[in-house]
């Protein structure tokens, strides 16, 4: 079972037992997190598609560390001014090793039509 999750406006496709560096979470060290926004929840069978999210979905992890990522180097130029600026960059990540996927409740699952898509909003 993996699930896509969304974090720091960007989204991730997990699955349990990865490890995924992800911008900094304002957390401790060996923490659980828990992660509400999950676009989508597939395994055995038909993806559950959320619309923009998945009801009663989440998946928890454990904060494992934050640290700094590697420099990045912005260089600025222009020719024949003398224009040249020299800028560097590093992120703040924060390591989270995925737990559990909870998919909610099973007769939301149940209700879902073949594509993942809620029966009310299929039929319209």
């Amino acid at each position: 079972m993996y699930a896509v999750i969304e974090t720091g406006s960007k989204q991730y496709k997990v699955k349990i037992g990865s490890t995924i560096f992800i911008e900094k979470l304002e957390a401790e060290n060996s923490s659980k997190v828990e992660f509400n926004k999950v676009l989508l929840l597939a395994g055995e069978g038909d993806p559950i598609i959320g619309m923009p999210y998945v009801e009663n979905a989440k998946v928890v992890g454990t904060l494992i560390e934050t640290a700094k990522d590697d420099k990045v180097i912005i260089y600025k130029f222009k020719r024949k001014t003398g224009y040249r600026r020299k800028n560097g960059h590093r992120q703040l990540l924060s390591q989270v090793k995925i737990e559990t996927i909870e998919a909610g409740s099973i007769s939301e699952v149940k209700e879902t039509s073949k594509i993942g898509i809620p029966a009310e909003v299929a039929a319209k």
